[in-house]
């Protein structure tokens, strides 16, 4: 069926008593049909071509819109689609970089932040150790750094120190 492209709704019936009609008139016309019954019959086969018009314009308007609401879902789940896959591309990006940078990520503990003193071994330890030489492990374990704690506090007599001038 063709397309109708004008909406029959709003045509106007022509007035087929004028002059451009005559030959239509006089091609009905007869001993019992004069012009101006010619003319109603004219004006009623309009009428009657209008509303299969009418009917016609209202099923392509029906097609039309099935056609436009199918494609309006086509189109809103592809785009569904897109979100998803845009969505788990961005989910794998963020689970590699957690994977890369694993310290970055890491949950922060609830703590409180420590009070007390941090305690150190003693100098003489440290400096033994940044040079390479042999340290007892005694001045790591409890003990020994509880000794650190305690000889920091107080000077030894023996030690060098350099006095400023």
């Amino acid at each position: 069926m063709p397309s109708i492209l004008n909406n029959p709704n709003t045509a106007v019936a022509p007035d087929f008593t004028r002059e451009e009609y005559q030959e239509a008139r006089t091609e009905l016309s007869n001993e019992l049909i004069d012009d101006a019954l010619a003319a109603r019959i004219l004006a009623n086969l309009w009428s009657i071509a209008n509303n299969k018009d009418k009917i016609a314009w209202a099923q392509q308007r029906e097609e039309e819109i099935l056609v436009a609401e199918r494609e309006c879902q086509w189109l809103e789940e592809e785009v569904v689609m897109q979100q998803k896959s845009l969505a788990d591309e961005q989910d794998v990006a963020h689970r590699e970089e957690r994977k890369k940078n694993k310290l970055k990520y890491a949950p922060a503990r609830d703590i409180d932040v420590p009070s007390d003193p941090v305690i150190i071994p003693l100098q003489y330890t440290t400096r033994k150790m940044k040079a390479g030489e042999y340290c007892e492990l005694h001045y790591f374990t409890n003990r020994g750094l509880e000794e650190a704690l305690h000889s920091l506090l107080t000077t030894d007599a023996e030690v060098l120190v350099m006095r400023g001038m």
